[in-house]
């Protein structure tokens, strides 16, 4: 198992519509997340700044493949859509990424 954390800004004026989002989080989307072998998958909110730290565990075995698998469902296609305009990716994210990943520094099993 891989654990993993991401974060990105959130834009001050769509923080209700993203919260709005995330409490009926569409069916097929679940699916899709689930079937990637992503786990325990959560989204914090830190205002008033406005930044989101998403922790999930990954269980699988190639992470590029499902990922891969995952953006090629429609349902996600479609939630992306909705969602990544409410979103503010930090400048400082590497090549590829629109959630920057971030490096474990702890952990207590």
């Amino acid at each position: 198992m891989q654990r993993m954390g991401l974060c990105i800004g959130l834009k001050a004026d769509q923080v209700e519509r993203y919260r709005e989002l995330h409490t009926d989080v569409w069916p097929d989307v679940l699916a899709a997340i689930s079937a990637a072998n992503i786990r325990n998958y959560s989204i914090f909110l830190k205002q008033p700044e406005n930044l989101l730290f998403a922790y999930w565990e990954y269980v699988g075995s190639d992470f590029g493949r499902d990922m891969a698998i995952m953006r090629d469902k429609p349902a996600m296609q479609e939630w992306w859509k909705i969602c990544d305009p409410l979103q503010q990716p930090f400048e400082t994210r590497r090549d590829g990424e629109w959630w920057a990943s971030m490096e474990r520094v702890f952990w207590l099993p």
